[in-house]
């Protein structure tokens, strides 16, 4: 048995060599099963938690910034040590957390949900994905050329030049010079410019802060998107190649890195736009997969939501059946501006909205908004019963635990502090809707690897973003894939882990682009 620390990292080395390992233990999705919430995950931590041993971090070896050394220009008596560590408190950890995995009976969440990851994840991370560069120059310069006439409407606003990047200026402009906001000032004594002042300023129905809330946003895009792409195309592959964390959210979600390709926004025309560069070789196409409102449907099931199922059965719309429950009119009568308040609702309550974050959503007053929350709990009792029942839980076990029995510790559910105690009560109703998506998506992705492997198949699955999996395949074998991708991902509602109520649906879709195909 290899038993590594993040040994995802070691078997992509080893790969790329000719070597392949297994079997396969990790002490980092072993701490991550037992302690998610808890604290973090790395070897450093986990060392000085369970061991009382502070261990050589990679800087004393290597230094940092421009005298930054690589690891094979260490002198040997430093590097020897410094390995040696790591496979030593590797091997100790290993002992400490294997026992705690058997005695707390977590092992089947180990070996099913995370350690099929290892060698799954490993292979999309080799395989990349293409990116048109001269796609991303041209995105580039049209994100540049807006962001220079967003400026020139906020200086004409503002009456004169400064630099939007920097809170200090931009706060003086607020305050001082235009006066549209009373003084607000951050923890540290700074004059406050955040999203949520800009946001809650913009409803007041000045220019403004929306200019500077585009402005900011297009940056980011062009900086994190269109700029930074094209530095991580590998010049050997001519693809882009993500690194997928394992245990860096709290509720078996991934997440990735080096590039983040998990926060492209889904919804803007500038998502889409990002989303096109992302392309299929020569006679090959996309395939994107997505689950259909998969956190709705899992808290129908989860809170045996009567109407909600029947809903779902009947393949009903259950943004529009929602607005007929609650803002009491017949299920045709209803129209497009009540579907968009009932869909802000229903996504609003998994997450714990207040009546203060519906009402600015919907923009409607907050009183308005605590009578339609009231409303829904009204026509559906059973999920104010799962948010009272969970929250009890919760406060007397300190965790959460998710359809398949993944376990999320919330930390400061009993906190003495109220707004402590309530954001962690949203986070402790929100957490296994989440984390039994994030686990449904990985019994699908470990599915189709295994029927790509037996077939023997071209199709490489190449990532994964929350509820959608992207596919590559040749141009004559797109329709024979899809059926595979539909039917693994459908199949998940009776596995043998847990049988659901109701159906869950996937749509499918492809094109020569990941924005086509989405």
């Amino acid at each position: 048995k290899k038993i590594g620390q993040n040994i995802k990292y070691d078997l992509i080395v080893l790969r790329r060599n000719g070597i392949e390992i297994s079997p396969l233990d990790d002490t980092m999705l072993l701490s991550y099963v037992l302690d998610a919430g808890n604290n973090r995950h790395n070897m450093d931590t986990l060392s000085e938690l369970h061991l009382g041993h502070k261990t050589i971090s990679f800087k004393d070896v290597v230094g940092s910034g421009k005298k930054q050394l690589n690891f094979s220009e260490v002198n040997l008596k430093e590097a020897t040590e410094y390995a040696a560590e790591d496979a030593d408190v590797t091997l100790r950890l290993y002992e400490i957390l294997s026992d705690r995995i058997n005695s707390e009976k977590l092992n089947k969440i180990y070996e099913i949900f995370e350690k099929p990851m290892i060698n799954l994840l490993s292979k999309l991370e080799m395989v990349g994905i293409k990116v048109d560069d001269k796609y991303l120059q041209k995105l580039s310069e049209k994100f540049k050329i807006r962001l220079k006439k967003i400026e020139k409407d906020i200086y004409k606003l503002s009456g004169k030049e400064f630099n939007i990047g920097s809170p200090k200026q931009l706060g003086e402009i607020i305050y001082n010079d235009l006066k549209i906001a009373k003084l607000k000032k951050t923890k540290k004594g700074s004059l406050a410019t955040s999203a949520k002042i800009l946001e809650d300023l913009a409803l007041t129905g000045h220019k403004f802060p929306n200019l500077v809330l585009e402005w900011r946003q297009v940056s980011k895009l062009k900086s994190t998107y269109t700029d930074a792409l094209q530095d991580h195309i590998s010049k050997k592959t001519k693809r882009v190649h993500t690194s997928f964390l394992l245990a860096a959210t709290n509720t078996g979600r991934l997440a990735s890195s080096d590039p983040n390709l998990q926060n492209i926004p889904i919804k803007t025309p500038d998502g889409k736009e990002i989303r096109k560069a992302f392309i299929a070789e020569k006679n090959n196409i996309l395939i994107s997969a997505d689950y259909n409102q998969i956190e709705m449907r899992i808290l129908a099931d989860m809170a045996d939501v009567k109407a909600l199922k029947k809903a779902f059965q009947n393949k009903q719309d259950i943004h529009s059946l929602t607005a007929s429950q609650v803002f009491g009119c017949p299920i045709n009568e209803v129209t497009d501006d009540l579907r968009r308040k009932a869909k802000a609702i229903n996504f609003g309550i998994i997450y714990g909205i207040t009546q203060y974050g519906l009402a600015k959503q919907i923009a409607v007053s907050n009183q308005e908004a605590l009578d339609f929350i009231n409303a829904y709990f009204k026509k559906f009792p059973e999920i104010k019963d799962y948010m009272n029942s969970t929250i009890k839980t919760c406060r007397k076990q300190g965790y959460v635990s998710n359809i398949f029995g993944r376990r999320i510790h919330i930390r400061g559910i009993n906190d003495k502090n109220f707004s402590v105690r309530s954001f962690q009560e949203r986070a402790a109703i929100n957490a296994p809707i989440q984390g039994s998506a994030a686990d449904i998506i990985r019994l699908a992705m470990i599915k189709i690897d295994k029927t790509f492997e037996n077939e023997k198949n071209e199709a490489k699955m190449l990532l994964q973003i929350h509820d959608e999996l992207i596919f590559e395949c040749s141009k004559v074998n797109e329709n024979k894939i899809k059926k595979i991708i539909k039917e693994a991902m459908t199949s998940i509602s009776s596995s043998e882990y847990h049988m659901f109520s109701i159906p869950l649906e996937v749509t499918i879709n492809s094109g020569n682009n990941w924005g086509e195909a989405h």
